[in-house]
């Protein structure tokens, strides 16, 4: 498809996604294992520019404004603006950050400086500009037009990588609606081909009722957005209710629910493998987990409780990412305790700490008990740690690889959780096992002892459980 637009792929992608195939956990795994093999090209001396990039990886080069904060802390930046670009698949040529106290309202870079962009581009042979924040669609057209190559923001960078990573048929849908909420309002026309109208003889029709002015190709453009949205929306929502259905499940079963939240690549599944072997997809990519796996755990004293891996969070995040996983990042609101996983070799653990609980408190998890754990501490030196434990205070030290911290974490983790605090002591017959088999699964058993008239069990239980034991046992 050579002249497929941007809406066009967007939506062919949509279309074809199968209706009853959840994905796979090692899916990325697997399409990352085919890699080009170098020396075999036979491309054509007079392949088209246009033609040629389609097949080439993009060079990019990273541009941000420095307006507040240290240099450091916007080099950091756009050091993580880099490693978006790179795990969405391009070569990052050269990074260039501008001070001045608000980015241009015309160009973002000042003329001067988007002048000097449009030279360092040729030098390098890009094709491509990011910057490190949402610009405007007016920004963006008039950048785009000085550095004479393609303008793109974070924000679609991240979108992008959502797209490759979707697994399931939620996860694929709600990333389609948040790329089409971030497209409408960017259409762009140029000349008669967006201008044209569609309407009497020009749409085919002739004669009384067929004539008039009829849509415009940006209109007609939108209005499909527009039904598409609708349709994805409708689909997220049905989704969410078998979502909550089984929450609610589990919320009636009262066996507690650990939610592991944390900055994109700080290890929230390799923790979730390491706890539980749950099998999940390890990959050291950003976003590489979309959809949440959700795992049955037991602590060390053997009461039982739930444990989900759940997508993780940028700086800057894009309000369409937020509002379409909504009733994703729900699994971290009805969670007992959440598990927040800090990369503790990130130069700036405090920031990724602020991000989080930003996100957290927006899908109204913020009163929530929480539990900071630094890993991969594996990779950092005895002065960084002494340092790490002034800044975070309180913070566990793990490593998910090499298994250091891990059984402090599982103690930590069931001192946190709710414990079952009545006392029961009775003879439960033997045709309500049921109740002992809820016994052993939420609370937690002293001992048993089988007599001819039932189960005598000692047992630590809530108060709804106890409530059903005494109703059931013998007299």
């Amino acid at each position: 498809m050579e002249n497929e637009t941007t809406l066009q792929r967007i939506l062919r992608r949509g279309a074809s996604a199968p209706n009853d195939y959840d994905g796979d956990q090692l899916e990325l795994e697997e399409r990352e294992s085919l890699r080009r093999v170098a020396g075999l090209s036979t491309e054509l001396e007079d392949i088209s520019e246009v033609e040629y990039r389609k097949l080439r990886i993009e060079r990019v080069i990273l541009i941000g404004v420095w307006g507040q904060g240290s240099v450091e802390q916007a080099e950091n930046s756009l050091r993580e603006l880099a490693a978006l670009a790179e795990t969405a698949g391009a070569e990052v040529l050269a990074g260039v950050l501008q001070r001045r106290a608000m980015p241009d309202p015309a160009t973002f870079f000042g003329k001067g400086k988007a002048q000097e962009l449009r030279e360092l581009a040729r030098d390098l042979k890009a094709d491509t500009v990011i910057a490190n924040s949402e610009l405007s669609p007016s920004q963006r057209r008039a950048l785009e037009d000085v550095v004479k190559i393609k303008v793109i923001d974070r924000t679609a960078i991240i979108l992008d990588i959502f797209a490759q990573h979707a697994k399931s048929k939620e996860g694929k849908a709600q990333v389609e609606l948040a790329q089409l909420e971030y497209l409408l309002p960017r259409l762009r026309g140029w000349g008669e081909s967006m201008s044209r109208q569609a309407g009497g003889q020009a749409a085919g029709g002739v004669g009384i009722g067929s004539r008039g002015p009829g849509e415009t190709k940006i209109e007609l453009d939108r209005r499909r957005i527009n039904t598409r949205m609708s349709k994805l929306r409708r689909e997220i929502s049905t989704m969410k209710l078998a979502r909550d259905t089984k929450r609610a499940k589990r919320e009636k079963s009262s066996i507690p629910q650990v939610a592991i939240a944390g900055y994109t690549n700080a290890g929230k599944s390799s923790l979730l493998n390491r706890l539980t072997k749950a099998g999940v997809l390890v990959e050291n990519a950003l976003f590489a987990t979309l959809d949440p796996t959700v795992r049955r755990h037991e602590t060390p004293d053997g009461r039982q409780y739930t444990i989900s891996d759940t997508v993780g969070f940028v700086r800057n995040l894009p309000h369409q990412l937020v509002e379409a996983f909504r009733s994703t990042l729900e699994e971290i609101a009805a969670a007992d305790l959440i598990v927040h996983v800090v990369d503790a070799t990130d130069p700036d653990p405090l920031g990724q700490i602020a991000t989080v609980r930003e996100v957290i408190a927006d899908a109204g998890a913020g009163s929530l008990p929480e539990l900071i754990v630094l890993n991969k501490i594996d990779l950092v030196d005895q002065q960084r740690q002494v340092e790490l434990r002034g800044l975070v205070p309180g913070a566990m030290l793990i490593s998910s690889r090499s298994g250091q911290g891990i059984v402090e974490l599982e103690q930590q983790i069931a001192a946190l959780l709710p414990k079952p605090e009545i006392e029961f002591r009775g003879v439960i017959p033997y045709s309500r096992g049921d109740l002992v088999s809820r016994a052993h699964l939420r609370g937690k058993v002293l001992s048993t002892e089988y007599v001819e008239e039932g189960t005598v069990l000692h047992a630590m239980v809530s108060e709804e459980l106890a409530a059903d034991l005494e109703a059931a046992k013998s007299l």
